[in-house]
């Protein structure tokens, strides 16, 4: 059931992997984040994990912030942001990580900036895909919890939890006549009204 979608704060917490600012209740958490690994102890990884050399007094080793397992400097030398896992400073991460982070970051960096800020869609109900006639602001919510819908007209849409979308569809992709992307796409939402009742909601949208 959606819950307000403003609630929840953020605490600062020290791990032997660094600082970060995560949910003070768990209950708020962004849908995006990670769990913090486990590290493999000291006393099971004699050698690097990914390229077997043996760990001494000048070859030390090192523990990815990603996945928690024990490699060597060469092979977990890469200093990446990781927002995922909430962390306020770049980290360290192995090698396989790191490719995944960085493209992870893109997202961060680039798409979720736009989903945050929001933007105008269309509304319509499943018995009347062809009739777009609902101007909505469409945006996610500070903790990506919530997409929030902000009608123009009368009708009141409440937060649909991010969870709770189980599929979005591309039906059209291009341009139009000033060059803007356009895209066409239905997403449904499945909704528990009750532990009896199961509710779909369908949002076709053109930006």
């Amino acid at each position: 059931m959606a819950t307000n979608p403003n609630q929840g704060g953020k605490k600062l917490v020290r791990s032997k992997s660094g600082l970060r600012m995560v949910a003070a209740n768990s209950a708020f958490r962004s849908p995006f984040e990670l769990e913090e690994p486990p590290w493999v102890p000291d006393s099971e990884c004699s050698q690097c994990m990914s390229c077997n050399a043996k760990f001494d007094f000048v070859k030390r080793k090192h523990h990815c912030r990603r996945c928690g397992k024990c490699y060597c400097d060469k092979c977990c030398q890469h200093k990446v942001a990781l927002p995922r896992l909430c962390f306020l400073d770049p980290v360290r991460l192995c090698y396989d990580c790191a490719v995944i982070t960085q493209k992870e970051n893109e997202f961060y960096d680039k798409q979720l900036k736009v989903l945050l800020h929001g933007a105008a869609f269309q509304l319509s109900c499943p018995d009347d895909m062809e009739n777009l006639s609902e101007p909505c602001l469409c945006k996610l919510s500070a903790d990506h919890r919530f997409l929030l819908f902000d009608s123009a007209g009368h009708a009141k849409h409440s937060p649909v939890e991010l969870e709770q979308v189980v599929a979005i569809q591309i039906l059209t992709a291009g341009e139009d006549s000033q060059g803007r992307d356009v895209l066409c796409f239905c997403s449904r939402v499945s909704m528990s009204a009750s532990p009896d009742v199961d509710t779909h909601l369908q949002r076709a949208c053109k930006v």
